[in-house]
């Protein structure tokens, strides 16, 4: 689906028009994949627009630019604040935002130590992930040929840039052979995870998913699951999942920002359950959407952003969010 876009996009500390949001094409990104972001959604709730777990998802992202010897530039509680302003800014009920660090024009050698690290914080209407039927109906999924990256080559934990070329070639290929997304096996052969979601197996009334170690992004979406099957007495075990548990299992389904709790209809033409959203996978997604259409928030995971402001020429960009020195 083709972006659509807004009026603004933050850009190291100032608003720019959505076309004039430009890098120079010599930036140390574009050749080494040096860069470092979060997706998060904003939803309208009954209490309105609210965003969710942002400080969670920012904190994230702080500890990915760690793991790569990268400081941010800007608080995580000055981050917060723009992302709000990006979203009331642009007048967006509902959106994904983008928040990235990556690194900019300095020079061309792989260290990147002496290029000057960029921030830009964009939003955009963005529906269904994997279609507008797929938390309803589920998806066909197959188990890809590609392996998840090994912990030891570089961290799967860092939600890094060029940890996405393994995750384009596993979309490619299912996409290639008629599946809507795969699932990639680790080094070891277990269950990793998707090209863009944590993935979680029911069996005789028991929630799996693959550690940590499985070379898995530290989901905030898995995490919120979690949290969600504790609460209401389904037990959850972290451990690892062998390709077989796929095949055998009750019930499948896929978490992430962008995927939300996605079924899992068949796995490499194998159906699983009965084809259907499974008991499990329903109360997990009826859960989250008390929380993101509801607004129902005992956790304090929602961050509400004020009426956006009316148009006119004379119109100012908020000073709290134009005018943060870098650290």
């Amino acid at each position: 689906m083709p972006l659509k876009p807004v009026p603004y996009i933050w850009m190291n500390g100032r608003f720019v028009r959505w076309h004039q949001a430009k890098i120079h094409v010599l930036s140390h990104v574009v050749h080494y994949g040096s860069s470092w972001f979060e997706g998060i959604r904003a939803y309208k709730t009954r209490r309105g627009t609210a965003i969710f777990r942002l400080h969670d998802h920012l904190r994230r992202l702080e500890r990915s630019l760690r793991m790569y010897h990268t400081e941010m530039p800007y608080t995580v509680e000055e981050l917060e604040r723009v992302c709000v302003e990006v979203v009331r800014r642009n007048g967006l009920e509902q959106c994904y935002i983008r928040p990235i660090v990556y690194r900019g024009y300095g020079n061309l050698g792989v260290n990147p130590m002496d290029c000057p690290v960029e921030v830009a914080v964009a939003a955009w209407e963005w529906g269904a992930y994997l279609g507008s039927e797929a938390a309803t109906r589920g998806v066909d999924v197959c188990v890809s040929s590609w392996q998840r990256i090994a912990s030891n080559t570089m961290p799967a934990m860092a939600k890094a840039g060029g940890n996405y070329l393994n995750s384009q070639l596993v979309r490619i290929e299912s996409m290639r052979h008629g599946y809507d997304e795969g699932i990639s096996l680790d080094i070891f052969g277990m269950v990793s995870e998707g090209s863009g979601e944590n993935v979680f197996v029911v069996m005789d009334g028991v929630l799996y998913t693959p550690p940590l170690s499985a070379s898995i992004l530290p989901g905030v979406t898995r995490h919120t699951v979690i949290t969600f099957a504790r609460e209401e007495g389904i037990p959850v075990v972290e451990s690892s999942i062998p390709r077989g548990m796929l095949y055998a299992a009750d019930e499948l389904f896929f978490t992430g920002t962008a995927a939300e709790i996605t079924p899992i209809r068949s796995i490499d033409g194998v159906v699983v359950g009965n084809g259907s959203v499974g008991p499990i996978t329903r109360r997990l997604q009826e859960r989250f959407y008390r929380v993101v259409r509801d607004g129902e928030d005992p956790y304090g995971w929602l961050t509400f952003v004020p009426p956006a402001p009316r148009r006119t020429r004379t119109a100012r960009m908020a000073p709290e969010v134009t005018n943060l020195r870098r650290r």
